[in-house]
């Protein structure tokens, strides 16, 4: 069997601290399962995209990069609740994997739970390369397109991102 990985994340959105994690994941296994989190969430400020268009950002990101997209797989997962249950039923959403990468503390002790490896990546501008501080920034009107590839910004752009995310501030 090939060597394959998993990212589990919520991409809202997928920015270059993702990217970054995704070039050095690839130097290590030869696969990676990128499963989107939280699908059925979105049009919040905390969820502002859809399980679609975080997958469009994610493979045009790649695409745009170099990565050999025959090496992604990606996979979507409903909300749930963080426990080793959780744990089994994600692993059966997926083709088979033995490593998770992850920083999150939680669910990578569920994971292990599991019997799955967790591997923890570099952090690369964490402070920066944060969801929560790229949707903050687009909420605020302040620079926010040079944390994130050119494509996905693209993307935002094109959907209406923008407004999304501000008119979802609004209700927060």
């Amino acid at each position: 069997m090939e060597s394959r990985a998993l990212i589990f994340g919520r991409f809202q959105p997928f920015h270059l601290g993702h990217l970054k994690v995704v070039e050095w994941a690839l130097d290590d296994f030869d696969e990676l399962v990128i499963l989107i989190g939280m699908a059925d969430e979105s049009h919040t400020l905390r969820n502002p995209f859809t399980a679609g268009e975080r997958i469009w950002m994610i493979r045009e990101a790649l695409k745009s990069e170099g990565v050999d997209l025959s090496r992604i797989i990606t996979a979507t997962a409903p909300t749930m609740n963080i426990y080793v249950g959780n744990a089994y039923y994600i692993i059966k959403l997926v083709p088979e994997i033995k490593t998770l990468i992850t920083r999150n503390p939680v669910i990578g002790q569920v994971f292990r739970g599991a019997g799955v490896e967790v591997v923890e990546p570099p952090t690369f501008n964490r402070e920066i390369y944060r969801g929560k501080v790229i949707r903050e920034r687009i909420l605020k009107g302040e620079e926010w397109e040079n944390l994130v590839p050119k494509r996905v910004a693209e993307i935002i752009n094109k959907i209406g991102g923008v407004e999304r995310i501000r008119v979802a501030g609004c209700r927060d």
